[in-house]
């Protein structure tokens, strides 16, 4: 598979590095975008978006503004917040493969908070389905190992905030959680964290409403060894795709020859090998139905726990 690097323009002109993974052989039978999580580089998504094109597909990845290839110099007096991640940059790569490959179908696969940004955004319509892995509603009260509430309440609410606010950065690599994250993305996620029903409970985000004009067929993967993405935080998420045919899966990762997946896991290879295939099965299958039918009406939220062998 061939990868060219690109730059594609968030909504307000942003430039957001970016990648294009294109099949050995054309025409493509459709494009996946692959929208990060928080804190993540753009390369643990290069293996997964081989193998979409493996598959015969286009792959994008890409990273949000103030991460990795989307960064400047220095983040300091970088204004971005949580919310431009979906408002601004998913937003606009969703555009830009629509105008870009306006005869090929359009799929995605979120993880983490590209899973929030697929609730988001109102571009998502523009998608024949759409996969979220480990998304959930990022309260801290959905963290129901009590040692992890405890170091990543510790960490959220009262290390890191006064230390981003002294550098004008959170410093996630110093601290060992990630990519550094802009000032403004940290706190307001920060802020989230504390929400009872996360940013569903920000006022000034209309994130009930904005989750309830989705009507893409969507794929919620939960695994049962996530500390983060617990099935609470995944339901809490997803039940508010009131208009969206959603189907929830838990894999056991205990059952598996893969070992621990966790939050990150299922974008490495090792469990790849057992994932990948039934993730772009299933966009393919969909995506097929989704061409035939109007997703007007609803189907109820379908629950599948499943054992990876």
């Amino acid at each position: 598979m061939s990868s060219l690097a690109l730059e594609i323009p968030a909504l307000d002109g942003y430039s957001l590095g970016a990648h294009a993974w294109y099949p050995p052989t054309l025409p493509a039978r459709g494009v996946v975008l692959v929208h990060p999580a928080t804190a993540v580089p753009e390369r643990l998504y290069f293996a997964f978006a081989q193998y979409v094109a493996q598959r015969g597909l286009i792959a994008i990845t890409y990273s949000y503004r103030g991460i990795d290839g989307s960064r400047s110099s220095s983040l300091r007096g970088c204004d971005a917040r949580m919310r431009d991640w979906a408002d601004l940059d998913v937003e606009g790569v969703t555009r830009w493969a629509h105008q870009q490959y306006p005869s090929l179908p359009l799929y995605a696969v979120g993880h983490s908070f590209g899973g929030h940004a697929l609730g988001l955004c109102e571009s998502t319509n523009l998608l024949r389905a759409a996969v979220q892995i480990a998304s959930h509603a990022g309260s801290m009260r959905v963290v129901t190992n009590r040692r992890e509430r405890a170091r990543i309440t510790l960490l959220m609410h009262w290390l890191a905030p006064p230390l981003a606010r002294a550098l004008g950065y959170m410093p996630g690599k110093r601290l060992g959680i990630g990519e550094d994250l802009p000032l403004g993305v940290f706190l307001e996620w920060s802020g989230w964290t504390r929400l009872a029903n996360y940013f569903f409970d920000d006022p000034t985000l209309h994130a009930e409403a904005r989750f309830a004009r989705v009507r893409t067929p969507m794929l919620a993967m939960g695994f049962d060894d996530d500390l983060w993405a617990t099935p609470i935080g995944i339901d809490m998420l997803v039940s508010r795709l009131t208009r969206a045919r959603v189907v929830r899966r838990t894999i056991a990762a205990d059952r598996s020859d893969t070992g621990s997946i966790g939050h990150m896991g299922y974008f490495r290879q090792r469990a790849g090998a057992f994932l990948w295939p039934e993730t772009v099965d299933w966009l393919l299958s969909t995506g097929e139905a989704n061409q035939e039918e109007s997703t007007d009406t609803p189907a109820p939220i379908s629950s599948v726990s499943i054992h990876v062998a």
